[in-house]
């Protein structure tokens, strides 16, 4: 009894090294990184560098970093190897002359001396009479239907003028497929151009290199975005041309801005990179890409994946075919349900650096090994992590857990200050200096026992407390953050604070106007 071999699936991502990784060819990469790791294939990363004009230098190296960087690893590429290489196009260019010679003998392919001045007057004399334009195959020779004499095209060949190989597409055929994401697509062929083959500067164009490369790296399924459906009948053609099997193809939705334009540059952040400046963490921005155009199916609310999370759930079934909206706020959303679970550990990896960075910047009149220490970063953490939107906001945002304040909210002092508040204030730093247990719980029994007998209600104090020991008006809990502070930096701030800031009424020589006057 025969049994038949099943393909090892094989999926790639084929980005060109013109710049940055756009966040669009990161759901790309990994849409095809999660088919292919469902199915116990492989994921290849293969550079697409035909149009030398555009290359940047570095740009190939620094896509396969940031893919890196959010989890998404290639099981072969121009730097991890592999057995199908070169996985640089311009590393392949003998490959592709082979094949080009190929289509020639067969007359399947056409060379063109077409200059760029008359495609361009055919094109817009096309346009003027309302055609759709396409190449006019003034260069079609005899034997395929033309009417350019293969003797002309042998002389211009011999004097050496430089020239394109086209494809011949057959006339009054209809090119049909199936696509996984967007079902039964035909095209007619009276709409497909005689598209260029291999360049006059000897380089394949896209089309025609990543057919070949796809057959030769036996890639089993082609994921790429919807940009590229209109592409298909050249490349099914060719593909019939060579005899081979096409691989499967599934087009994904346009990722569009709020207002249903398609997402660019123009308006706004498209680099993944930009996001990683700004802060975002790839956990949070992979999370992110894998919703726009994929959900789990009916019956799931579920929002927060993890790569493993993604390989065991994701399937081409559930990507849809609208455009799906680039919704930064939902980013956001998700950043702040990381940092929330993240360890301990990782935040302060991330935030220690930020921190060294800002003492270099401004002196501090803190223990400067002890606010450095994971015991003190750990506890800052733990009470900041719900109220910031990035990780490096621990630090910068709030920055009163490292540096004692300079200035102090006016509109907090104005709101908060009474005549008697610094008399008060002082009452309870004596009781402070005499206390040995600072912890929240004994900070706040404290307060709340000084506080009653006067006839005062606790807020009295919490809101010139927090003023004088941060310098702002909000924050995490008082009690909390003040044993985080500790004593010394409590007392050290308030008593600094109390010479400062002054209710009203207070200054000599005022009776009492409504002004606070804060005091360098």
């Amino acid at each position: 009894m025969q049994t038949t071999q099943v393909q090892r699936v094989r999926t790639r991502f084929a980005p060109s090294p013109t710049g940055y990784l756009h966040v669009g060819g990161l759901r790309t990469a990994l849409y095809n990184y999660l088919f292919a790791k469902k199915m116990n294939g492989d994921f290849i990363v293969r550079i697409e560098d035909t149009d030398q004009a555009r290359k940047v230098e570095g740009a190939d190296k620094n896509l396969l970093k940031t893919l890196e960087t959010t989890g998404i690893v290639p099981d072969e590429s121009f730097l991890h190897g592999g057995n199908f290489g070169p996985y640089v196009q311009s590393e392949r260019l003998d490959i592709y002359r082979k094949y080009c010679q190929q289509l020639l003998d067969q007359q399947q392919a056409y060379y063109c001396f077409s200059t760029a001045g008359e495609l361009e007057e055919n094109r817009k004399l096309q346009m003027k009479q309302g055609l759709q334009p396409k190449y006019n195959r003034k260069w079609l020779p005899e034997n395929m239907g033309g009417s350019m004499p293969e003797s002309e095209i042998k002389k211009k060949l011999d004097e050496g003028d430089p020239y394109v190989v086209r494809m011949r597409v057959p006339d009054y055929i209809s090119i049909m497929f199936d696509d996984l994401v967007r079902g039964p697509v035909e095209f007619d062929s009276a709409t497909v151009d005689d598209q260029v083959l291999m360049k006059s500067d000897g380089f394949p164009t896209y089309h025609f290199a990543s057919v070949i490369d796809d057959h030769l790296m036996e890639i089993t399924h082609v994921i790429r975005g919807e940009e590229w459906l209109s592409s298909m009948p050249k490349h099914l053609l060719l593909y019939e041309f060579f005899g081979w099997e096409p691989p499967k193809t599934a087009h994904l939705p346009l990722l569009l801005n709020p207002d249903r334009s398609k997402l660019s540059k123009r308006q706004g952040d498209v680099a993944v990179e930009d996001f990683f400046r700004k802060g975002y963490s790839p956990e949070a921005i992979l999370n992110f890409v894998a919703l726009l155009g994929w959900n789990e199916g009916e019956g799931s609310e579920r929002e927060v994946y993890d790569l493993k999370d993604l390989v065991k759930t994701f399937s081409l079934e559930r990507v849809g075919k609208a455009g799906a909206v680039f919704n930064i706020d939902k980013l956001g959303w998700l950043e702040k349900q990381y940092i929330k679970e993240r360890p301990l550990e990782a935040i302060i990896e991330t935030i220690r650096p930020v921190l060294e960075a800002e003492l270099e910047k401004s002196p501090t009149e803190m223990d400067v090994d002890r606010i450095q220490g994971d015991d003190y970063l750990g506890k800052v953490i733990e009470l900041m992590r719900e109220r910031v939107d990035f990780e490096h906001e621990v630090v910068t945002f709030s920055t009163y857990f490292f540096f004692d304040p300079v200035e102090y909210e006016e509109k907090a002092v104005a709101k908060r200050w009474k005549e008697d508040t610094n008399g008060i204030l002082l009452e309870f730093i004596h009781l402070l200096e005499a206390t040995d247990d600072f912890s929240a719980e004994n900070l706040e029994a404290l307060l709340k026992d000084f506080v009653g007998p006067k006839g005062k209600k606790p807020a009295f104090l919490i809101h010139p407390l927090r003023i004088l020991t941060s310098g702002v008006g909000f924050g995490p809990s008082l009690y909390h953050m003040l044993e985080v502070f500790g004593k010394e930096t409590v007392l050290r701030r308030l008593k600094k604070g109390v010479e400062k800031v002054q209710a009203p009424g207070s200054d000599q020589g005022d009776t009492g106007s409504a002004r606070i006057v804060i005091r360098d």
